[in-house]
């Protein structure tokens, strides 16, 4: 391995290195300047595979003069991870908060995913999900070239995020400068099995990538095309939650918090009144599988050294299947249902009867922890059996066409054109069983006791896989008030369309006066998105109310919970009972259906001043930049207000919107104080526009009659409660300082950085008066008459006071062979961030921020020589609050436990003979099988989630000519 320092040479390499070299070009500089063409010069690299990505990516890092953590891959195809958001999570300061098993949702610098603005190619994207938050498992690894995460801002940077910014880099045929063709497979498994009847547990990739150049070299064409079927399963346990109660004198059914003055326990009790007791739970098992078909093409001519236009291109289309099987157990918080049926507090409890179920009743044997009623026995329990289905389709289409004039040796000109559009479609089915609708139908007797990780194993004495004593029905009658009888199912169907337009011009002045600056760059971006949201949500029945047996047609074999210890339940064919016509379907008309379609507009008009410095200092280079950028924003929303339910619902449309200005001053120094040394200082001021959904003019309403005549705004006989088109967005002041040491020629370097971001504003639910002038209240009649107040309490988002985030990172990254020669191919990266952070909602008490984890850590061993390759990492984060999907797919804000996820892999390259250019690859990813755990009150006893995954096993082959 060499290398030759030259601020001023272009990398030299040939074969991987040769990629290297490409990925580097695209990544810091490009990125930065968006579309910019400025070309990068970098050192000499002559290495391959772990050692070259890692050498690349330290040497993008030292050269950029923003703070910024680079990803480039091993080979054309070959990032170092299955996942592009899994490779992110290895950088300093970030980490990622898993969703069913998969890395996904991005979190910089203890700043949830709400606060990252991902492009690609320096160009904004739009997002699969209801918000701004990227879901990176969108966008194939094996196309991508490389990363840059943008620390801290520049005035030039379009889209900067308030938390860092994630470009992602596709590859530039003519700085790659030949032909070359790869081609990569792999097989996976998930060793945990197929859970649920008609999935699977193994799966395939594969892709091909092919680049070019013609007309002597001033024409050149890069085509990418990646395929994946990925399985994953979970085991899960769900806890409704943890209510009190009252052992001493048995009140079950009311829930007693604060609890009593201690009373002497009933005969048969082991403990006083007052223990948390497990209100419910929902076990079950989930099969997915994702599939996905992705391409990039890329057009470049460049006829002179003057003129250089890029076209490039990305479609993906994304199919997402989750099957759940599993059972609902209504326990503490199980009712009684039936006319005349008494109280479960009564004491002894009713027997069932035809027209009476009583509500479950816990046993006097008990056992009790700390509090906590880790064991007991219920009484009168009546499962829901479920056969669930999550279906996501989404496609994306992202286009930019860049082009760079150079009018002379001192001007250039830049225009850039950029568009992308995701159109999603979910299903969201829910299908239940049991032994009889509501009152009727055999009850069972329910043990359970809590493990050590919080997750309950169940006894039971019915044989839920009986299809001639499970039937299609509403166990529990729930949904009476819309389908007679209770509701046997429910569809959920939302549909999402996100687009953005925009348009940048930039000129560049190259200054060749004795001052400290060397250019200014000036330009401006003219952007428009446009994101909606339609709800559509359905009841579903079975036709003449009956409790039908599951057609032959569509019963499976059964699924297997003996995990948790309640056996096989009864399996069919869901989605395809719904498809075929099985059900009736009745459309929810409820208000908050109604409301719950929103339609959000962002006009954004960005001007920017950018300066580059190159100057001495002390006698000491400084180089960086400083500049400005001016934002005027123009956001509406259309959607609907609502209220009532059934028939009597009520809805009117409604509009909202807001127009502001931001000045975004931004500072990059990076002072050289020795050889390969660097101390940087940046200071910026920066944003991040409110969620979507929480900006949307869509609500939902109240109006109480009795307290028309109420001039007390606290007694208003409105209330109500949705979105806010009228939000501005979290404005933060940071800074941040590092310093840098580079060493062994730039393969290993050592840093510490410490940032401080004051968050001026940020964005809480509250109270807020508003005007609902207009809003339909019925006839006025006396029974209804005109209000005497036309404001009303609604909770809503709103802007409020901020708190702040600060934090320190170290990151160590050494090739062992400046050790000892001996070690030549080990190397290790190491690094750890404690962060802290402080917001107030009510002024008072302090509250974390969703996606903070106070410590973060990653390492990774890794060993390369003679086409041996082998790589083991850890990635550490503690407890942080993340969102998670609550009761109706809804987004809810959950405690997640710690947890500590380790990932191998080993590989050989054949480096001659006719294999040459070939290598094979075994990984191994969740090697210890961590879990998923949420948990609720701060208790990591209450668990609320409890997800196991398995190990993912790959193999895979790869060749590049």
């Amino acid at each position: 391995m060499t290398f030759r320092s030259n601020t001023r040479a272009r990398l030299m390499a040939s074969g991987a290195a040769g990629v290297l070299a490409l990925l580097a070009m695209t990544g810091a500089a490009q990125a930065q300047t968006a579309p910019q063409e400025e070309e990068t010069q970098v050192d000499e690299i002559v290495v391959t595979g772990i050692r070259a990505s890692i050498a690349n990516s330290i040497a993008a890092k030292a050269r950029n003069t923003s703070i910024v953590e680079v990803i480039t891959a091993e080979d054309i195809g070959k990032l170092p991870d299955v996942s592009i958001a899994e490779s992110l999570a290895r950088l300093p300061g970030l980490t990622v908060q898993r969703l069913d098993g998969r890395g996904q949702l991005i979190s910089i610098r203890g700043l949830g995913p709400d606060f990252t603005t991902a492009l690609l190619n320096g160009r904004e994207q739009v997002t699969t999900g209801d918000n701004r938050g990227v879901e990176f498992d969108q966008y194939p690894s094996e196309l991508l070239g490389g990363v840059t995460v943008y620390k801290t801002p520049d005035a030039q940077l379009i889209g900067q995020g308030l938390a860092g910014t994630v470009d992602l880099q596709t590859i530039r045929p003519l700085a790659f400068g030949r032909r070359a063709i790869a081609a990569n497979v792999r097989y996976e498994q998930n060793d945990i099995g197929a859970l649920n009847s008609g999935t699977e547990d193994n799966g395939n990739r594969y892709s091909l990538s092919y680049i070019d150049q013609f007309a002597d070299g001033t024409i050149g064409v890069a085509l990418g095309y990646a395929h994946i079927e990925s399985p994953y399963q979970s085991e899960r346990y769900n806890a409704w939650g943890y209510p009190t109660v009252d052992l001493g004198n048995d009140l079950y059914g009311e829930q007693v918090n604060p609890p009593p003055a201690p009373r002497t326990p009933r005969a048969g009790y082991s403990e006083e009144i007052g223990q948390l007791v497990l209100g419910g739970s929902k076990p079950y098992v989930m099969s997915s599988e994702l599939q996905r078909d992705g391409f990039v093409g890329t057009v470049e001519f460049r006829p002179n050294d003057r003129f250089h236009s890029t076209f490039d291109g990305f479609y993906s289309e994304f199919q997402n299947t989750q099957i759940l099987r599993g059972i609902e157990l209504p326990l503490y918080w199980g009712g009684s249902s039936g006319a005349g049926c008494p109280s479960a507090s009564v004491n002894p409890a009713p027997p069932a009867t035809a027209t009476c179920r009583p509500a479950p009743r816990l046993q006097p044997t008990t056992t009790v922890d700390g509090g906590l009623i880790t064991a007991g026995t219920f009484t009168n329990v009546k499962g829901v059996i479920r056969n669930d289905v999550n279906t996501r389709d989404s496609t994306i289409t992202s286009l930019g066409w860049n082009t760079v004039f150079d009018a002379s040796d001192d001007w250039s000109l830049m225009a850039d054109l950029n568009y992308s559009k995701v159109e999603r479609n979910d299903v969201v089915l829910e299908t239940y069983s049991g032994t009889g609708r509501d009152v009727a139908g055999a009850l069972d007797t329910i043990g359970y006791a809590i493990d050590s990780d919080g997750s309950a194993t169940f006894t039971h004495s019915l044989n839920y896989a009986d299809p001639n004593l499970i039937r299609l029905t509403s166990p529990q009658g729930w949904g009476g008030d819309v389908i007679p009888g209770g509701q046997d199912g429910y569809l959920n169907t939302p549909s999402v369309e996100d687009e953005i337009k925009a348009v940048r011009l930039q000129a560049t002045r190259q200054l060749n006066g004795d001052g400290p600056f060397t250019s200014i760059k000036f330009g401006v971006n003219v952007s428009e998105r446009e994101k909606s949201f339609v709800n559509d949500q359905f009841f579903l029945g079975v036709p003449g109310g009956a409790s039908a047996v599951v057609p032959a047609a569509f019963l499976l074999p059964s699924t297997e919970l003996t995990y948790l210890g309640l056996g096989p339940v009864i399996s069919y064919d869901a989605l395809g009972l719904v498809n075929s016509g099985f059900y009736n379907r009745v459309r929810n008309p409820n208000a908050d259906v109604q409301s719950g379609n929103w339609e959000v507009t962002e006009k954004v008009n960005t001007a920017y001043l950018q300066l580059a410095i190159d100057h001495t200092l002390w006698s000491m280079p400084l180089t960086g930049n400083i500049g400005l950028q001016y934002v005027y924003t123009d956001q509406s929303s259309n959607g609907f207000a609502a209220s009532g339910t059934g028939a009597t619902t009520r809805s009117t449309a409604v509009s909202g919107g807001l127009e502001y200005q931001e000045f975004l001053p931004s500072s990059n120094f990076i002072l050289e104080v020795g050889e390969d040394q660097y101390v940087r200082f940046a200071a910026a001021r920066t944003l991040a526009r409110s969620r979507m959904d929480d900006m949307r003019a869509s609500r939902n309403f109240g109006y109480d009659s009795g307290r028309a005549t109420s001039t007390d705004i606290n007694n208003s006989p409105w209330s109500g409660g949705g979105g806010n088109p009228e939000l501005k967005p979290t404005i933060a002041d940071v800074v941040d300082l590092s310093y840098e040491r580079y060493f062994a020629n730039r393969t290993g370097y050592v840093s510490l950085a410490g940032f401080y971001k004051y968050l001026e504003t940020f964005v809480y639910n509250r109270n807020q008066i508003f005007d609902f002038t207009g809003y339909p209240i019925g006839p006025i009649t006396p029974a209804n008459p005109e209000p005497a107040l036309r404001q009303g309490l609604v909770g809503a988002p709103d802007n409020g006071d901020g708190g702040y985030i600060s934090g320190i990172e170290f990151a160590l990254s050494v090739p062992l062979n400046v050790v000892h020669p001996a070690l030549e191919g080990f190397g290790f990266q190491f690094s750890a961030s404690q962060t802290s952070s402080e917001i107030k909602p009510d002024g008072i008490n302090a509250t974390p921020l969703p996606g903070l984890s106070e410590t973060v850590a990653n390492l990774t061993v890794y060993y390369e020589a003679n086409g041996f390759q082998a790589r083991i990492s850890d990635r550490y984060r503690s407890d942080f609050l993340g969102e998670v999907a609550g009761f109706g797919n809804g987004r809810t804000l959950r405690s997640v436990a710690e947890e500590n996820v380790i990932d191998a892999q080993i590989g050989y390259e054949f480096q001659s003979g006719p294999l040459d250019g070939a290598s094979v690859l075994f990984q191994v990813n969740n090697l210890t099988d961590e879990p998923f755990s949420t948990f609720q009150n701060g208790d990591e006893r209450q668990v609320i989630d409890y997800q196991t995954y398995g190990r993912t096993f790959l193999i895979g082959l790869n060749y590049r000519y």
